[in-house]
């Protein structure tokens, strides 16, 4: 048995002992946040490069979207992966409340778009940035990137709001 869980009633399964709740807690609250903070960003950019008329800069802002990808893969598997211990360690679980169950579909939802959806998009970006710095003709249509920044950051904060609330319950075991 690891020193930092205990095991108590069969039905319960494993409980954490409190520090390592509060850490597992604090690492998810801070992941959570750099994922919010990595959507505005995004949005920043997204929004600087289509609203300014200085090619130069809507070039550079497309060229660094890229730059983002792994730093919000790494915040949304680290929310994750805190999340799964945090469901699997507490009363809560990871399926017995529905705010808990909501949290845990957006959370891989969100996380599978960052590498199947916006990757391919952010990479694509970056050509037509280079080509738009290179004095190229704008060809490529980039109006689709204003999506992932609102929708992603619309997303986790209702997952923060239902962190914070807790509504609808337990789920209904049959």
């Amino acid at each position: 048995m690891s020193t930092t869980m205990r095991a108590t009633a069969p039905a319960t399964g494993w409980r954490m002992r409190p520090g390592t709740r509060k850490a597992l807690l604090t690492g998810h609250i801070v992941a959570a946040g750099a994922w919010i903070g990595l959507d505005v960003m995004l949005g920043v950019l997204v929004f600087t490069a289509m609203g300014t008329a200085d090619r130069a800069t809507a070039a550079l802002c497309y060229q660094v979207l890229p730059l983002l990808t792994w730093p919000l893969v790494a915040a949304a598997l680290l929310s994750l992966l805190t999340g799964l211990l945090l469901g699997l360690g507490t009363r809560y679980g990871l399926l017995r409340h529905w705010w808990v169950a909501t949290k845990l579909v957006l959370n891989v939802v969100l996380a599978a778009l960052v590498l199947l959806a916006l990757r391919p998009g952010l990479d694509a970006a970056a050509e037509y940035g280079r080509a738009l710095l290179a004095g190229a003709a704008a060809t490529a249509d980039v109006s689709t990137l204003v999506y992932p920044p609102v929708v992603s950051t619309s997303a986790l904060v209702v997952a923060t709001v239902l962190a914070v609330y807790k509504p609808w319950g337990r789920v209904r075991r049959a």
